[in-house]
């Protein structure tokens, strides 16, 4: 009789445990827009910059294993292939070196010269700025300055306001310092200027950048004497830049009819774009003034005059000064 029953019995379904959603097209919909909406609010408002550097911190030891192999190709590649090279610019190099050997042993004996010349005139001798080599780690992240990052920083003795040069002339000066980094803004930055004087007629002036690779030179006059060529060098009166850097080479001068001035353009001479090594120059050390010599002049046995510069007296006629000659007592 059970087994009557059972196949009497009509089977039936499972219930679903899990209510169907929305479609699949409709969920991917909404994330699209999610994603979005958060990628949108992200580049507005830089709440997920922290959480990147994390983890592009903790995924960077991935990487680097990761590019090691390739790196590894690289090198092998790269040494059988510049070997060659190597020796060529060795040789070269030495032969450089040797020139400039005995090029400086000329300068030497002018720079004794000046400095002999110099002491003669009662005239400063120049200041031999102190230097740190520095590396550009990268570039800044604002497009509208033109800023790189080196990585020398309060750690290292650098201070803001400090001059940066390399092999060919100025880069720019030190505006933010970090502990182990420092910002460099370039000479061609709107926001900087520079005092420079032109090397062939020593004629000084005010270079400012202009925001794309190129210094402006305004307010000179029309009739100025400046050529395409010329050479501009910091004038160092400003007490920055030590004189004599290379700053820029005049490339164009443009002259208005209705305007008293000349719009003169020139090109920075420093190649930052090309290498990444740089020097960091020391501020010039200002000198303090003399302090007053304080001396005491005896006039009798219980006063003094301690008077602050030291006069010449005047020379007195013998009438005046029996005249300035207390009485003798009785």
């Amino acid at each position: 009789m059970l087994k009557g029953v059972h196949q009497k019995l009509e089977p039936q379904q499972t219930p679903a445990f899990f209510v169907r959603g929305a479609s699949p097209f409709s969920r991917m919909v909404f994330f699209c827009a999610l994603s979005i909406i958060i990628m949108a609010t992200d580049a507005r408002l830089n709440y997920l910059s922290q959480l990147r550097q994390g983890f592009i911190a903790a995924l960077h030891p991935l990487e680097m294993i990761a590019k090691a192999p390739s790196n590894w190709v690289r090198d092998v590649n790269r040494y059988f292939s510049a070997h060659n090279q190597l020796v060529q610019e060795n040789y070269a190099l030495k032969q450089q070196a040797f020139e400039h050997q005995v090029r400086l042993q000329r300068l030497t004996t002018i720079e004794a010269e000046n400095t002999h010349l110099r002491s003669l005139l009662n005239g400063d001798i120049p200041i031999q700025p102190k230097a740190i080599l520095g590396e550009i780690s990268h570039t800044g992240r604002d497009p509208f300055s033109l800023v790189v990052v080196v990585n020398r920083g309060s750690q290292h003795n650098v201070k803001a306001g400090q001059a940066v040069a390399d092999s060919k002339g100025v880069i720019g000066q030190i505006t933010r310092v970090f502990p182990f980094s420092s910002e460099v803004t370039l000479i061609t930055d709107k926001g900087l200027s520079i005092p420079i004087q032109i090397e062939r007629n020593q004629l000084r002036a005010i270079a400012f950048g202009e925001g794309n690779n190129t210094l402006d030179i305004p307010y000179l006059p029309a009739n100025v004497d400046i050529k395409v060529g010329d050479k501009l060098v910091t004038s160092g009166i400003d007490g920055v830049y030590p004189s004599g850097l290379a700053v820029a080479k005049v490339t164009k001068i443009l002259q208005n009819p209705e305007s008293p001035f000349a719009k003169i353009i020139s090109t920075p001479v420093s190649e930052v774009s090309n290498h990444l090594q740089l020097l960091i120059l020391e501020l010039p050390q200002i000198k303090e003034a003399a302090l007053p010599v304080t001396t005491t002049i005896a006039t009798d046995a219980n006063a003094t005059v301690t008077p602050t510069s030291v006069v010449k007296p005047a020379t007195k006629s013998p009438a005046s000064a029996n005249e300035a000659k207390p009485n003798a007592p009785n």
